[in-house]
């Protein structure tokens, strides 16, 4: 059965009690209770659950239950406020039916296979009734209103149904009773309990039917007693008469059924003293079970509480009354069973002595076990005495009397309910309990003494106190004296019988002991006393029995001895709780919480005794065991944090050391037993420190990729190795010599493959180190500055990566700096500020002639103008070898590069990421143009293009582009452009392929940047324009034009037949702009005007025409301008070659384009008369009609535009016949 949640020990006799607001499980009889820690009644009980409490208090008996609108009882849905009016007779009559259930299933044969379908059966049954009785007792204090029985006035029929319910209930209950008969009728059962598999208990239906019976006796006197103190007068009932002839009342109903209880229990308990040895009759209980005591109890506190209230007789009046019947002749005995006792008298004294004791159970259950003398007073005595021992010379016999009374009652804790505690009952860690000790031997104490601390606490101070007195004066003996006193009440009985307080209180005790005297002898007494405790006891409180040896284990290292005994036995568990740990079952929750709470006491105690110790001893290394490395597999991440803390406490604690140690043997004139032992202290730290090398850092090497540790923590235990290879180099592991602090910054601090949040955090651990960095500046192995610049790249670049692993949508709309985390980015931030102080990167800013920022914030704004000063700083060198040796460092700069960018382009998209990844690269390909221009570096250009502006999906044309690629894309190609172009102007040797790059990339990107809708206002913001735009006044820009012209020419407008390209507007609206915003070359006409005309001619789309017709205009305009009012020799040529490819088939066509350009340059038509005329001639011959009166009008009309030279060719065509 699950026990009720509420509290039993601190109910308070407020007018409310503050429970839990869920439905709690109704009190109710079971002795099926673990009765180990002293518990005398179930949680479940009417005592424990503090029902009786509320009924004497007359509070409400459940607050949580009954809250619904309905309640479900016995099965059916009934109405909660009415039911018990409407319904009061079926009710009981289902009641009955559920008793009568229960009896038959005790017609059932109980063995082993049946138990448990009986079991559940009968415990379903006995609820619902138990619940029935509870939802009246609910009802009567809730919902019965008092009615007034001289009111005329006419009532709602329910009103008169509800008045009539206190009698019904009477006649109810007492009809109950008659029905389940007296208890001493119940015949003898077997309260034994079946076990399963599961260790449950399993009871049978005589055992639920018994305790039924009890529940049902008990509330029908709770029930008949809040009936009394609800209405306030007696409720007659209507059916029955009393036993004296009277009318049947709750008065006289609850009166008759408590001289029955009493007399069933006495009963009961003469045949348990009839079956008793005439020798043994104390030591044996008058009750076959708890349930059977709780109900004595519950029976003296409710009549007590009547008697006080004169409601009823005493209890001991009614023991009285009914004890003398045993002692009657006379057949005419009313309430006593027909039972004969063999000793009446003695029955008498054996049942008061029994009985007597049960007044020591308070309203709760709980018993007083103060022997008469309570806490508070005590506190106060031994505070008096105390008080009395700062004065007085010291007595050994005040501490054997005290001794005597606390050596018996050791398993107490001595807590007063109303009073705060301040000792030893909740140790939270072996320091705590050190600190208590410590406190009881402090000469002065707190003069509220008795208040904050228990009684056993104040006796503790006063044996400190008398010891400590009593050897200052008389030596050893007065400590032997109390020695052999306290030693001689542990031995392995009184072991076994220790609770988990009462072992509480011994380790106090005997850490005081040896506080006070000698400490190696107390502390090896405790561990030999300890064999003596249970197995199981030894396993269920291994966690204080750990604190108590850690707690020694302390003691010793505050006093500066030899740990090692204490330290092995330890240690030898704690590996093998750490084995246990480390194959136990990630789901095993409750286990491997119980293992962890053992290894985290011995982990802070550890570090304690390190913290705690003045020098190191070889037996601390004892201290750390292959139990580590077993350890930091198995934990889980919160677990490794508190094992990586404590790694670091211990790595700093021992760089102290040596630091210290280092101190002194510089020193001169340093003794030489001094300085011998100063060599052989560093020996021993030296072995401590290889401890830790071999059973922490394989495990942080081998798992700086894994998410599980810390990332954070993983960094600062990496550099805590680090600077500890610096200071003892030679303790290091074999795989990291010869130079083990190179080894490891390269695997932690200079390696791609690992988190860059390691890497940022454990930089800037180093870089703080300045010392360290101008080491490691100038040992000339390794670039040092230019790695740790190169990590710090990597780091910039990859600050979006960790988040390529939450879900795709989780940072749509973010700021890309509300992506980064916020420790993250203030790492890199202090890591930026550390870099820009190497004299590598200062350097590079004074070559370049800018000011280096002296903290900069903001780390990739930091990082662009690094780039910018490196590409100025090549740009300002002079010589052939030191441009080479540049080269050479700024591709060390930057390393792997596209492995740093590679997450981000992969599938999982991130437009943070993305943004980051082009626009740096932009600015890199941009502001190193000229180191790009060089044979060393070009390959790495050609890859950055390669894998980021042309893809393989870029160049699936029918695939879209993810738009947070295109966007970064659009935002970043001016860079990539204006570099490319740089390169090719630059270059050591003409590349063609990096030629072709560049106009690969400018096709791509060309047609995808361009509007929806052809029109010239939306294409401002072309990337391809604004490469020109930014750039148009550096003359090398121009090669740039001439590329995108040809890219146009070939991709555009140069295409087959009639049919056009897609989006043929669009493209013209970009030539329009590109014109409007550069100055026109006549080679760049000539490239594309005769597409321009292509397209007058074949395509008749508005749109098209349009756009080819304004650029046709704006190139004949730009031609007038740059020949000076003379036509140009290469636009007269363009016309006369499109004039021979499309004047015979397209002469209309032709004409009338020829009509526009008139209108703007008259004297380019004019040159073009004579091939005009001659393509008339060569149309009118071709299809062999004669002349074309239609075409020769068309070319009139033309001709009329050209002045007097258009006028004479008229006239020679009218003349001529030919």
């Amino acid at each position: 059965m699950n026990d009720c949640s509420v509290g039993s020990t601190f109910l308070t006799d407020s007018l409310e009690l503050e429970l839990k607001t869920e439905w709690c499980k109704p009190p109710c009889f079971s002795c099926a209770f673990d009765n180990r820690g002293g518990k005398k009644f179930s949680g479940e009980s009417y005592l424990a659950s503090g029902a009786l409490k509320r009924l004497v208090l007359n509070l409400d008996p459940l607050p949580t239950n009954f809250e619904e609108d309905t309640v479900e009882i016995f099965g059916i849905e009934w109405v909660t406020e009415t039911a018990l009016v409407n319904s009061s007779r079926e009710l009981f009559h289902l009641f009955r039916q559920q008793l009568y259930n229960l009896e038959s299933l005790l017609q059932v044969s109980c063995d082993f296979g049946k138990i448990s379908t009986l079991h559940c059966k009968a415990n379903s049954i006995r609820q619902q009734c138990v619940v029935f009785l509870h939802y009246i007792k609910v009802f009567v204090f809730r919902c019965l209103k008092i009615q007034d029985a001289e009111s005329h006035i006419a009532v709602h029929p329910y009103e008169t149904l509800e008045a009539q319910l206190p009698s019904v209930l009477v006649d109810e209950l007492h009809g109950l009773l008659l029905y389940i008969g007296r208890l001493h009728e119940f015949s003898s059962i077997n309260l034994g309990a079946f076990v399963n598999q599961n260790q449950n208990k399993l009871f049978p239906p005589s055992w639920h039917l018994l305790h039924l019976h009890l529940d049902i006796h008990w509330l029908v006197l709770e029930i008949l007693h809040m009936l009394g103190e609800k209405l306030k007068q007696a409720v007659y009932g209507h059916q029955f008469i009393g036993l004296t002839g009277d009318n049947l009342t709750n008065v006289s109903l609850f009166e008759e059924h408590c001289e029955n209880l009493l007399c069933d229990l006495l009963s009961l308990s003469l045949k348990r003293y009839d079956k008793v040895r005439p020798s043994e009759p104390l030591l044996s209980d008058h009750c076959s079970c708890s349930c059977m005591k709780e109900l004595w109890v519950l029976l003296t506190h409710i009549l007590g509480h009547r008697h006080k209230w004169s409601l009823s007789e005493s209890f001991w009046n009614w023991m009285n009354k009914i004890l003398k019947t045993l002692f009657e002749t006379s057949s005419e005995q009313r309430s006593i069973p027909a039972i004969k006792s063999r000793d009446p008298l003695g029955f008498s004294w054996w049942i008061i002595t029994h009985v007597a004791s049960l007044y020591q159970f308070d309203r709760h259950g709980v018993p007083d076990e103060m022997e008469g003398v309570l806490e508070e007073q005590l506190r106060m005595y031994l505070h008096c005495c105390l008080i009395l021992c700062e004065f007085w010379e010291p007595n050994i016999t005040i501490v054997n009397i005290l001794w005597e009374y606390y050596s018996k009652n050791l398993n107490s804790s001595f807590t007063v309910s109303w009073l705060p505690l301040k000792g030893l009952v909740n140790i939270k860690s072996p320091l705590s309990m050190l600190e208590m000790v410590k406190t009881c031997c402090y000469d002065k104490q707190d003069h509220d003494l008795s208040k904050s601390y228990s009684s056993f606490t104040i006796f503790l101070c006063i044996l400190a106190k008398i010891v400590k007195k009593a050897m200052k004066t008389n030596g050893p003996h007065p400590w032997k004296q109390v020695k052999g006193r306290i030693y001689s009440k542990f031995h392995q009985k009184r072991m076994e019988e220790l609770t988990e307080v009462g072992l509480q209180n011994f380790f106090s005790l005997f850490l005081l002991l040896a506080a006070v005297a000698e400490v190696e002898d107390v502390a090896s007494h405790v561990l030999n006393l300890l064999n003596f405790l249970k197995p199981a006891f030894r396993t269920s409180q291994r966690a204080l029995i750990w604190k108590g040896q850690m707690a020694f284990l302390l003691m010793y290292a505050q006093k500066n001895l030899d740990i090692g005994v204490l330290a092995e036995k330890l240690s030898y568990e704690f590996q093998e709780k750490a084995k246990e740990f480390l194959v136990s079952k990630k789901e095993e929750m409750v286990q491997r919480h119980t293992l962890w709470t053992l290894l985290s006491i011995y982990i802070d105690g550890v570090q304690e005794v390190f913290e705690t110790s003045c020098c190191l001893y070889p037996s601390h290394e004892k201290l750390l065991n292959d139990g580590f490395s077993m350890l930091l597999r198995a934990c889980r991440e919160s677990e490794l944090r508190a094992v990586l803390s404590f790694l670091q406490a211990i790595l700093a604690r021992i760089r102290s050391f040596h630091q210290q140690l280092c101190q002194e043997l510089q020193k001169e004139n340093v003794d030489l037993v001094v300085q011998s032992s100063l060599l052989a202290k560093e020996r021993h730290l030296a072995a401590i420190a290889s401890a830790l090398w071999r059973h922490f850092f394989a495990f942080l090497k081998s798992q700086r990729m894994a998410e599980i540790v810390p990332l954070s923590q993983l960094a600062d235990a990496a550099a805590d190795f680090t600077l500890l290879a610096v200071d003892m180099p030679s303790t290091a592991p074999s795989e990291l010599q010869p130079q083990p602090v190179m080894s490891i910054i390269q695997m932690f601090g200079w390696d791609d493959i690992i988190w860059p949040q390691v890497v940022a955090r454990y930089l800037s651990h180093l870089l703080q180190n300045s010392t360290l960095c101008e080491a490691l500046s100038h040992s000339g192995n390794v670039s040092f500055q230019s790695s740790t610049i190169r990590s710090w790249i990597r780091c910039v670049l990859q600050m979006y990566v960790k988040n390529l692993s939450a879900p795709d949508d989780l940072f749509i709309d973010m700021n890309p700096e509300q992506a980064v985390e916020k420790d993250y980015m203030e790492q890199l931030a202090e890591l930026t500020r550390l870099i820009f102080k190497l004299s590598e990167v200062k350097t590079v800013f004074s070559k370049a002639q800018v000011k280096c920022l002296p903290t900069p914030e903001d780390p990739k704004k930091a990082l662009v103008q690094f780039l910018e000063a490196v590409g100025l700083t090549y740009g300002n060198l002079q010589t052939l070898s030191d441009k080479s040796a540049m080269v050479t460092k700024s591709l060390e700069y930057l390393g792997e590069v596209l492995k740093y960018i590679k997450p981000y382009l992969g599938k999982r998209i991130f437009s943070a990421g993305l943004q980051l990844t082009y626009g740096m690269m932009g600015i890199l390909v941009k502001s190193w143009a000229q180191i790009f221009a060089t044979s060393k570096a070009q390959k790495l250009l050609f890859r950055i293009i390669d894998c980021l502006l042309l893809p393989h999906t870029v160049l699936q044309q029918e695939k879209a582009l993810p738009a947070a690629m295109l966007t970064a894309i659009q935002k970043s190609l001016p860079l990539y452009l204006q570099g490319m172009c740089i390169v090719c102007s630059q270059s050591q040797n003409a590349n063609a392929y990096l030629n072709q790059l560049l106009g690969n990339v400018i096709e791509q990107y060309i047609g995808r940047f361009l509007p929806t809708s052809p029109y010239v206002a939306g294409l401002e913001q072309h990337p391809v324009l604004l490469a020109l735009r930014n750039s148009s006044t550096v003359p090398w820009m121009s090669s740039l034009k001439k590329c995108i012209i040809q890219v146009i020419r070939k991709s555009y407008l140069d295409y087959k037949g009639s049919a056009p390209i897609p989006r043929l507007a669009a493209i013209l609206a970009f030539i329009l702009q590109l014109f409007k915003e550069t100055n026109v070359d006549f080679c760049e006409i000539e490239l594309l005007l005769p597409g321009i005309l292509k397209c007058l001619v074949l395509i008749s789309e508005p749109q098209v025409k349009r756009l080819a017709t304004e650029n046709l205009q704006h190139m004949v305009k730009a031609c007038q301008v740059g020949s000076e009012g003379e036509p140009a020799t290469q636009l007269t040529s363009v016309f006369r070659q499109f004039i021979q490819e499309y004047g015979i088939r397209y002469s209309h066509q032709v004409y009338g384009i020829l009509e526009i350009v008139a209108t703007l340059n008259q004297q380019v038509v004019v040159h073009l008369i004579s091939t005009l005329t001659q393509s008339l001639k060569d149309s009118e011959l071709k299809w062999g009609i004669g002349k074309n009166t239609e075409q020769r009008e068309t070319y009139r009309k033309l001709l009329s535009h050209l002045g007097q030279v258009g006028q004479l060719e008229m006239q020679k065509l009218e003349n001529d016949n030919t």
